[in-house]
């Protein structure tokens, strides 16, 4: 619900795998911001008074169901080369081949800038990446750290000479609270354009609750979308809820242990008049180098992936494979990440 160019826009091409590159290399992890120490007071007797300690930040709204997402495989076909360069410790390319029995093959050049801007372990800012296919047609984001609590974002998308689609992001982030506002597609003239809010507050350690709003609008219509969402977490699991007018979404992530991670999702559309189950599982042996994902759903689609780590050498293998045995249909795909 909460991202525009995915509402409007062809599915990117999914992200490659492989060896880990030198750190800030790659697109950095969610806007997670350090956490601010509270100063404790001491009492007129000089004497320190406790002081609960703070909420923690919740994260981003569009990160609620990500973990649960995470252990799903996803779906390949054909065959797929992808190269992963690193030119510097700011800058790398790669190059991707896919070839496809089912449309067209294609090529994609990718280009990752990451600044010298530090703030954290892991986060360099500006962050800049694009790629673009042997049609024209290009994909590009730039991140940046504004300060330490404001983070933005623009994103647009071209098919070959024509733009497509983009938008700019501001998220704040506060102790315990999250805010973001996201405009895409604004046209002054002819008065369209699409707003996306989001708000994400800690109630507890636990529990997170927040909302979303999505205001459209164009020549003779426009309308307006509501959305909330919950969020409790433990020590192994994560469950979460969202409720609105265009249908429900509930996932619930579990850790079974350091190799077996569960997820089970529910989805239903009031728009589609449809509900659907999902089941899925991820094993990780790394022993052998090897990560297994699974997934059934109500609509008796079974889907696997296998990924094997080559090492020492910076090579690793990626095995796809999905059966509906509703429509019979059933695909294959193998992907080599190089670098």
């Amino acid at each position: 619900m909460g991202s525009v160019l995915a509402a409007s826009s062809p599915n990117p091409p999914p992200p490659t795998s492989g060896a880990a590159v030198a750190p800030g290399l790659t697109v950095p992890p969610g806007f997670g911001m350090p956490s601010v120490s509270s100063v404790i007071p001491e009492a007129a007797g000089g004497q320190q008074q406790e002081v609960e300690n703070p909420l923690p930040n919740p994260g981003a709204f569009d990160e609620c169901h990500r973990k649960c997402k995470e252990v799903f495989p996803m779906q390949m076909e054909g065959v797929r080369l992808v190269v992963n360069k690193g030119l510097s410790n700011h800058f790398q390319v790669n190059h991707t081949v896919l070839l496809s029995t089912m449309g067209d093959s294609t090529y994609r050049f990718g280009a990752t800038y990451v600044g010298k801007k530090q703030t954290g372990p892991a986060e360099f800012f500006p962050v800049m990446v694009g790629d673009m296919d042997n049609s024209g047609s290009l994909n590009a984001q730039i991140i940046h750290q504004v300060s330490s609590s404001v983070r933005s974002k623009l994103a647009f998308q071209t098919q070959q000479n024509k733009f497509v689609n983009w938008q700019g992001d501001a998220e704040i982030r506060g102790e315990d609270f999250t805010a973001t506002v996201t405009l895409g597609n604004p046209d002054v003239l002819v008065g369209s354009g699409i707003v996306v809010t989001h708000y994400l507050q800690s109630i507890t350690p636990a529990l997170a609750l927040g909302g979303e709003l999505v205001y459209h609008r164009r020549p003779g219509e426009e309308g307006s979308v509501v959305s909330l969402v919950g969020r409790y977490s433990g020590s192994n699991f994560i469950a979460t809820l969202t409720l609105g007018s265009a249908g429900a979404h509930a996932s619930y992530y579990h850790r079974a242990n350091d190799q077996l991670q569960l997820g089970v999702e529910f989805e239903a559309s009031t728009r589609m008049q449809d509900t659907s189950v999902s089941l899925g599982y991820q094993l990780d042996v790394p022993k052998a180098n090897l990560l297994f994902k699974g997934s059934v759903d109500s609509n008796w689609v079974v889907g696997a992936t296998l990924e094997k780590k080559l090492l020492p050498l910076p090579l690793s293998l990626v095995l796809c494979t999905f059966l509906n045995h509703r429509k019979n249909k059933f695909q294959c795909g193998f992907g080599i990440t190089i670098g």
